[in-house]
């Protein structure tokens, strides 16, 4: 089959973020599809981005071909950015027929996190006699209206609901990390038999890499010092709930240190915070690869996931931590409330109510009061299960599989 996964965003084990759309397409070239994957030459979400003199340049990643598009660099959530998705759309649109012609795709698969590459792979499977898929990540413009501040008159959001209505209803199969996306669909007025749910994953292999010299040292020297650590690891962003955590940590003793692990635009509010309260068992270390923050997470006694409270979290929550951090065989602090629970369902933690510093605190007391031998079978539950659901090599045939049904809806 021949695939064209059109990602944005999409990066690799050498560039950084995105992974999702990298082992999905790993394990389905392995598997012997031809799947052409098609991003913007600049993301903010990467470690490093592609060098390229001019759009369509193409470079063969671990069996899979990226084609990069060619756009401007920005800082943060700016008008920059917003000028990079449309050259991004843009150029994918002028240039469909070309696409098709060449490519010759079974199958489209939008997949930007924003809705409107839909535009451009719909030409491009139109012309190529190609189904078309959808796939959610985030429920656009809903995120950014209990996110972001924004009401539903803003001019820009009825254009983001015209391109994701247009998404849910043209797509041959709607295929999200939110298993219960399909509550999303009913309420757009569009049948939900066309859903399918393929949530976030893990490679199953330990590729960890040892952790920056500096940050070893803290962590090393934490617990010479008696200290049980609560770690968080990934963005710092306003979802991530992250100043309760700043606030739970004034409710514990001196015993316990909370460590988090990342940046983002959050970050100097959280270190304000923290400040302020006089905090004094709360350290912030800066963002480490992907292969490095496995081993970070194994350093830490317990693991701490929240998000504020929000109606998004109905369709369900795809954070790719919750993976990450079963995959560390450790006990976890989840404070986010959705319908699907890997921590619960695994057994691998303790699940609280989301937005509740005291919560947390109390969580952290209880698995610190556990023995290392109760700590460390929660860490194997949640490892096993992990293991068994969320590996994406499971998670590449379960899309293949949605991908070659073709009954229509």
């Amino acid at each position: 089959m021949n695939i064209v996964y059109i990602n944005h965003y999409a990066g690799s084990v050498y560039h950084g973020m995105e992974f999702r759309p990298y082992f999905m397409s790993v394990e389905w070239a392995k598997a012997g599809h031809n799947v052409t994957m098609i991003a913007a030459d600049f993301s903010h979400l990467r470690k490093k981005n592609p060098v390229i003199e001019k759009s369509f340049t193409t470079e063969n990643i671990d069996g899979v071909n990226y084609l990069w598009i060619k756009t401007n660099r920005y800082h943060g959530n700016n008008l920059g950015r917003v000028r990079n998705m449309f050259s991004f759309v843009r150029q994918l649109s002028s240039h469909a027929k070309k696409l098709a012609d060449e490519l010759k795709p079974d199958v489209v698969i939008a997949s930007s996190t924003y809705p409107f590459d839909i535009y451009p792979a719909e030409k491009i499977a139109k012309h190529a006699g190609a189904r078309l898929y959808f796939e959610i990540h985030d429920i656009w413009p809903q995120t950014l209206y209990e996110m972001g501040n924004i009401t539903d008159k803003n001019p820009a959001m009825k254009f983001m609901q015209h391109a994701t209505d247009k998404a849910l209803k043209d797509s041959f199969r709607v295929i999200s990390i939110l298993p219960a996306a399909d509550i999303y669909l009913r309420e757009r007025g569009v049948n939900d038999a066309k859903f399918r749910a393929v949530p976030n994953g893990i490679l199953a292999e330990d590729t960890s890499e040892p952790a920056p010299s500096e940050d070893k040292a803290l962590i090393d020297r934490l617990h010479e010092e008696g200290k049980f650590i609560v770690m968080y690891a990934g963005g710092h962003a306003i979802s991530n709930s992250l100043e309760d955590l700043i606030s739970s940590a004034a409710l514990m003793d001196d015993k316990k240190a909370v460590v988090l692990v990342g940046d983002g635009v959050v970050k100097p509010k959280l270190k304000e915070q923290a400040e302020k309260l006089g905090l004094k068992n709360v350290y912030f270390i800066n963002s480490v690869t992907k292969n490095q923050v496995l081993t970070m997470l194994k350093m830490a006694d317990v693991l701490y996931i929240g998000a504020k409270k929000s109606p998004l979290y109905k369709y369900g929550a795809g954070m790719n931590k919750f993976y990450d951090y079963l995959m560390a065989a450790k006990p976890i602090i989840n404070a986010v409330e959705a319908p699907n629970d890997p921590v619960r369902d695994s057994g691998g933690g303790l699940s609280i109510p989301a937005a509740d510093p005291k919560a947390v605190a109390d969580a952290v007391e209880k698995i610190a009061a556990m023995t290392p031998e109760q700590r460390y079978e929660m860490g194997q539950n949640g490892l096993a299960y992990v293991k068994k659901y969320h590996d994406y090599r499971n998670l590449a045939k379960k899309f293949i599989a949605a991908l070659e049904e073709t009954d229509t809806i």
